[in-house]
């Protein structure tokens, strides 16, 4: 009987140790990723060039993408043509229906026009472009956006100012691929332009 007892007692101490470890180890790994959710990435798109240097391929499912931007002075700038100071440069978001951006997809926009720096919701439906004015960010201040996904519409939030703009995707989620800063329209960026973007 009193071997019995000192098996159940160990029993009990290996699976009680066993747990107290893996609650340890998953608490750091909860721990780590939000973490690194939490570090800001800096994009930076290159003078004479479109394409921030951190863009590449990475699926995306999700019925939110919400984040916080910090644009500094670089995004002060002045196009060779007037007419183009008005095109919309693209910050961040995702191609949707499981295909190409420039037929289904959802982002924020932006550029300096008219001394402000204006942020605005970008989409494409069946390869249809369509954009609206969603507010200003004075430069170098933190704003949370957020692009929340609908059966038939896009909620394009920044801050407390909110847009909503027509979804004509077929999957129930946003389902395709990261987008990621872009400067144009016609022509390339001035000069160096760094973005600082945090997933939330």
């Amino acid at each position: 009987m009193k071997r019995f007892l000192l098996c159940v007692l160990a029993i009990w101490l290996l699976t009680g140790c066993n747990k107290a470890v893996d609650d340890i180890v998953n608490k750091k790994i909860a721990n780590t990723a939000a973490t690194a959710k939490a570090i800001a990435t800096s994009y930076t798109i290159k003078k004479g060039q479109h394409y921030c240097e951190q863009n590449y391929y990475q699926p995306i499912e999700t019925s939110e993408l919400k984040f916080a931007v910090i644009f500094d002075s670089s995004a002060i700038y002045k196009s060779t043509d007037p007419v183009n100071q008005y095109d919309i440069n693209k910050l961040y978001g995702f191609s949707d229906n499981g295909m190409m951006h420039h037929q289904f997809s959802a982002r924020f926009g932006w550029r300096w026009s008219d001394g402000a720096l204006r942020i605005f919701a970008y989409i494409y439906n069946n390869g249809v472009v369509a954009s609206k004015e969603v507010g200003s960010l004075p430069i170098g201040q933190e704003a949370i956006c957020s692009i929340k996904v609908t059966a038939n519409e896009y909620i394009f939030i920044l801050n407390d100012h909110i847009v909503n703009m027509p979804r004509q995707s077929t999957t129930p989620k946003a389902q395709g691929y990261w987008l990621y800063p872009y400067f144009g329209g016609d022509e390339t960026a001035p000069q160096d332009i760094m973005i600082r973007i945090k997933n939330l």
